[in-house]
């Protein structure tokens, strides 16, 4: 290929250098080791139409009950692709002739990082990683994406306060949101989802973890988007929308490229600004919002500082309270609570302490012992985080829920202290009293996100 000018490569000439050159090249077996979400996206803007790459297999971590599922063949328009649990990997590399792994999930520290890359060569298969060029999708309506340095950073809180200061200042503009994939269930059936409002949650059978997330927005009057098929997604979308705003899921990069880049960071976590993909935002970040400020340690936020300097010496950084709120204290004030907490922050996203546990303290709550009433799946992954003293919002499918459910109805407790940020009352019927904790981002400091979005110009 000498003659071949890589430097100005482009993916369409390398799909048609095999004709260029008269000669036929063999497929790159690919396997996708992914988390049900940036995998499937991978595969719909890089892989699926690429003559140079044969997808062969998908693995599934992080999210249980999902893997030994099919991409069906309204994904693939041919035949469908298994997917496998990740433990298989190594077996699978040899069993598929697998040239190339593609990580294609979010939310793992460097060294767990490494240990995926040892695994894959060490097993005769070369690490792949896709970047930003060849997976963001180019939306012909203003954009901004919201994404994070870990897993529970308050992206939601930084979109809510975009969303209401966006409704302030441009009152004529239709905002809509586009939410980061959660395909857990059948996948032929989430392609391209819609939600207005509570009865398409339940039309679409939404996990817990997406109704946790788009809950949110639907109260607030706002349309949601999301699904499988991002392409899909942003035409549909952009028929309707003058602004959009991107959340993303877990610390992923941005499916789209955005006019304005935000990153969330959790000064809790000081040590997630290295995390995998979290430091890539930070290095594409216009903008870096340390939340949670009046929850941390001083020396956490100065230390979240510096570790960010050494990312991007020169990014704009806000400073800002996740301000805790209870609708009904008085259910919970000096008594008997079991805590409620989003599942994927206290567990994969390793989250120390949630906001169930802050308001616990706050109203000098008596909180019990989760295992004591756990039944099911969530007994199985409170043994999994022995450290947790909180029931996680487990529910990414029926029988999830039907444990989830089980679990605080079997709770001999006062109340619950449910720190997830959606009305749980509105989706499961439970026979306690619910105390429910929102959140709210307030800036600390001179710059703040009215003046920062004042530039953004909309047409």
């Amino acid at each position: 290929m000498s003659d071949f000018k890589i430097k100005n490569y482009k993916r369409e000439d390398m799909n048609n250098y095999n004709k260029i050159k008269g000669v036929k090249l063999k497929k790159i077996n690919v396997l996708i080791e992914g988390a049900a979400g940036r995998d499937l996206h991978n595969y719909l803007a890089f892989f699926k139409n690429n003559s140079h790459y044969n997808v062969v297999a998908f693995t599934q971590t992080q999210i249980p009950g999902i893997e030994n599922r099919k991409v069906p063949k309204e994904i693939t328009d041919r035949n469908p692709i298994k997917m496998y649990p990740e433990s298989n990997l190594p077996k699978l590399i040899k069993k598929l002739n697998v040239n190339f792994v593609n990580l294609a999930y979010s939310d793992l520290t460097k060294e767990e990082l490494l240990e995926k890359i040892s695994i894959v060569i060490s097993n005769g298969a070369n690490f792949l990683l896709l970047g930003p060029e060849d997976t963001m999708i180019e939306s012909k309506k203003p954009l901004i994406a919201v994404c994070a340095t870990r897993t529970g950073a308050g992206k939601g809180t930084v979109v809510r306060k975009i969303l209401d200061i966006l409704k302030q200042k441009y009152k004529n503009k239709k905002i809509v949101i586009l939410r980061h994939p959660m395909p857990y269930g059948l996948l032929k059936n989430e392609i391209l989802q819609r939600f207005a409002n509570i009865d398409d949650i339940k039309r679409y059978n939404c996990t817990f973890e997406e109704i946790e997330e788009y809950y949110p927005y639907i109260e607030k009057g706002f349309i949601v988007y999301s699904g499988i098929d991002y392409k899909k997604i942003v035409s549909q979308a952009e028929k309707e929308a003058d602004i959009i705003l991107f959340e993303s899921g877990n610390n992923d990069i941005s499916f789209f490229k955005p006019d304005f880049y935000i990153v969330v960071a959790d000064p809790l976590r000081p040590e997630g600004v290295f995390s995998y993909p979290g430091e890539i935002n930070l290095k594409l970040a216009d903008l870096v919002i340390i939340n949670k400020v009046n929850i941390a340690k001083s020396k956490d936020i100065k230390k979240t500082v510096e570790n960010i300097r050494k990312v991007n010496s020169n990014v704009k950084i806000i400073k800002a309270k996740s301000v805790i709120k209870v609708d009904n204290p008085r259910l919970i004030k000096n008594k008997k609570v079991i805590l409620v907490e989003d599942a994927p922050s206290i567990t994969h996203g390793g989250l120390k302490e949630g906001v169930s546990e802050i308001v616990a303290e706050r109203y000098k709550c008596k909180v019990l012992e989760p295992r004591k009433f756990a039944v099911g799946s969530i007994k199985k992954i409170l043994k999994e985080y022995p450290h947790l003293n909180t029931i996680p919002t487990l529910g990414y499918s029926n029988k999830n829920k039907r444990d989830f459910i089980k679990t605080l109805n079997n709770a001999k407790c006062d109340a619950i202290v449910f720190g997830s940020y959606v009305n749980i009352k509105d989706i499961a019927k439970i026979n306690k009293p619910i105390a429910r904790v929102t959140y709210e981002l307030e800036e600390v400091g001179r710059l703040n996100l009215e003046k920062v979005i004042r530039n953004f110009k909309i047409k």
